[in-house]
C-alpha cells in the first residue's frame, strides 16, 4: 500500500522541481531574447547611420516641407481640442451622447467651412452688381429722382432686407439630444478660431489640405476620448501564464482527491 504522506510529499517535490526548470528555462529564453534584440538594434544602428550618411551625401541640403495649411491647422488644434475634449467627455450617461456630440461637431464643422470656401473662390458679385446699377440708371434724371415725394402707402420704396446668413450648426434628426445641445455650446466656442484659421489660407490647395487633415484629426481624437473614458483596459494575453495556471490547478484537484 502506497503511503499517502509519501506520496505527496513527492508530488510536492516533482511540483516544485518542474516550477524550477520552468524558471531556469524561462531565465534561459528571455537572456537569448535580450542577446538577440542588443545584436538588432547594434545592426540597426549601424544600418541608420549608413543611410544617415548616405542620405546627406546625396541632398545635403534638402529638409522636406509641411504644408502651410498643416502649419496653420496645428497651431488651431492646439487651442480648440482641450475645449472639445471638455464638452465631449462631460457626457458619461451614455455613448449615445458622445455619439451625438461627434456627429453633430463634425457635420458643424464640414457646413461652416462651405460658405467659407464660396466666398474665398468666388467672384466679386458685388462690383458687377454696381455696373449692372450704372447701366439701367443711365437714362434716369438723379436730381428727378431726389425731388419725389412719396406721400402713398405703395410709393415708399421698401427697405432691403438683409439676408440672415444659414446657421452652420445644424441639428440631426435621431441624434440624441443632450448630446447635441452639448456640441452646440461647444462649437460656438470654437467656429470663429476656425474659421479665421481657413480664411487666413490664400492657396486653394492648403484650403483642402486644411479641410481633409482637420476632420481626419477631430476623428481620431474623438476616437482617442472615447478610449480614455473606458474604464477597463483588457488585460494581454499570456501563453506562458495561462499554461502555469492550468498545471497549477490540476495540481490543486490532485491534491483534493487525495485529501478526499
Amino acid at each position: 500500500m502506497i503511503d499517502r504522506d509519501k506520496f505527496l510529499t513527492e508530488l510536492k517535490e516533482e511540483k516544485r522541481f518542474r516550477n524550477i526548470l520552468r524558471k531556469l528555462l524561462e531565465n534561459y529564453l528571455k537572456e537569448k531574447e535580450q542577446a538577440q534584440l542588443l545584436e538588432e538594434q547594434r545592426f540597426r544602428k549601424i544600418i541608420r547611420v549608413l543611410i544617415k550618411e548616405g542620405i546627406s551625401a546625396d541632398v545635403p541640403n534638402e529638409v522636406p516641407q509641411r504644408s502651410t495649411g498643416i502649419n496653420v491647422l496645428e497651431d488651431l488644434l492646439k487651442n480648440i481640442i482641450t475645449v472639445i475634449e471638455d464638452g465631449y467627455k462631460a457626457l458619461t450617461t451614455s455613448p449615445e451622447q458622445r455619439q451625438s456630440f461627434r456627429a453633430h461637431i463634425l457635420n458643424a464643422v464640414e457646413n461652416s467651412l462651405k460658405p467659407a470656401e464660396l466666398a474665398i473662390t468666388a467672384p466679386d458679385l458685388e462690383d458687377d452688381e454696381e455696373e449692372l446699377e450704372e447701366e439701367v440708371t443711365l437714362d434716369v434724371n438723379i436730381e428727378d429722382e431726389d425731388k419725389f415725394i412719396p406721400v402713398r402707402d405703395g410709393d415708399e420704396e421698401p427697405d432691403p432686407e438683409e439676408e440672415e446668413e444659414p446657421d452652420s450648426f445644424e441639428p440631426i434628426t435621431g441624434m440624441n439630444v443632450t448630446g447635441r445641445n452639448f456640441a452646440a455650446l461647444t462649437f460656438n466656442k470654437v467656429e470663429n478660431q476656425i474659421l479665421d484659421s481657413f480664411e487666413s489660407l490664400g492657396d486653394q490647395e492648403d484650403r483642402t489640405v486644411f479641410e481633409d487633415y482637420l476632420l481626419t484629426n477631430l476623428k481620431l481624437y474623438f476616437d482617442r476620448f472615447e478610449e480614455e473614458l473606458q474604464p477597463t483596459v483588457p488585460e494581454p494575453e499570456s501563453p506562458d501564464y495561462e499554461e502555469t495556471a492550468e498545471e497549477d490547478a490540476i495540481d490543486t484537484e490532485e491534491e483534493i482527491d487525495l485529501d478526499i
